[in-house]
């Protein structure tokens, strides 16, 4: 394996350029499907690579349960610094385990509260909720989901700025907005040099829904005014924070307030984006057959010292 298996760890770093610049250059959805795919692809890779190393490390261990003929120096000798690197990787990879289970725990959890915060309640597509405290949210659920707004949020908007809020709301949940944060999410506890990634797609989801929301309502002024209005009156809601975050509004109502975006399927190598967005491509390529060349070279390596 050599230091191929190394490299995926690293590898993301890549991305980094490609963060900043897709989500100001890119149209919102093409940002968001790149940036989320690359972080995932990015995230496999480096959790094979910390696998392939704990199963190394574990098989330096006394009294683990693999064959003892996983620990003979041929083995070893696939690693690079593998008393160092093998071992390390034990509680690097349960780090991993454990955070993206927090994650998804935390995720349902949320989802569950405010699914119980609409008990009752008849099942329509909008889920007006009496309440003075202004705020607005995305249920997604196992059917079309559910645009959920207090009567708070309602009395501060102008009729066109609660028809902007509402086709906001319904555009998360066309899109599948929360599968996106959920996995970039997921990628960034695997890897945290994809926490860039992660915020990015935060902020290009918000962006991808004020545009649909502007074509819908025909004016991206209008937008510009409920995002504004709503960042204003809103306060953070303790159960549903989760799904009522309005990411970076100062540079989403700047955005509504220029030149609609193009949509381009792939940016051009001679321009800053395109060269970001080839240079994260060629990192996770190299990155998908680093890890494969590991996990290939380990498994023959492992099947020779196994004893038939």
């Amino acid at each position: 394996m050599g230091v191929f298996v190394l490299l995926p760890l690293v590898l993301p770093l890549t991305a980094w350029p490609v963060a900043r610049l897709a989500e100001q250059r890119l149209h919102p959805r093409a940002a968001t499907w790149l940036l989320t795919a690359t972080a995932c692809a990015l995230a496999l890779c480096s959790t094979l690579c910390l696998t392939l190393l704990m199963v190394v490390g574990t098989a330096q261990l006394p009294g683990n349960p693999l064959p003892d003929a996983w620990s003979d120096d041929e083995v070893r000798e696939a690693v690079p610094y593998d008393e160092v690197a093998g071992q390390a990787a034990i509680p690097a990879l349960l780090t991993v385990l454990a955070g993206c289970s927090r994650v998804l725990w935390r995720h349902l959890r949320v989802r569950r509260r405010a699914e119980r915060s609409l008990a009752g309640l008849p099942r329509r597509t909008v889920a007006v909720l009496s309440d003075r405290e202004p705020y607005a949210y995305a249920l997604p659920g196992r059917d079309r989901g559910r645009v959920v707004v207090s009567t708070g949020m309602l009395t501060r908007l102008a009729a066109r700025e609660r028809r902007a809020l509402f086709a906001h709301e319904k555009a998360h949940l066309a899109g599948g907005h929360h599968r996106f944060l959920l996995l970039v999410q997921l990628a960034a506890r695997a890897n945290p040099f994809l926490r860039p990634l992660r915020t990015a797609v935060s902020y290009t989801v918000e962006r991808w829904a004020d545009e649909e929301a502007a074509g819908v309502v025909g004016s991206r002024q209008t937008v510009a005014r409920a995002i504004g209005r709503a960042a204003l009156v809103s306060r953070p809601h303790p159960v549903l924070a989760g799904f009522a975050a309005p990411g970076p509004v100062p540079r989403r109502v700047a955005a509504l307030l220029g030149p609609a975006p193009a949509v381009h399927v792939w940016p051009s190598l001679f321009t800053a984006v395109g060269v970001a967005a080839w240079t994260a491509a060629a990192g996770t390529m190299i990155s998908a057959l680093s890890s494969a060349n590991s996990a290939v070279t380990l498994f023959l390596v492992l099947k020779a010292a196994t004893p038939l």
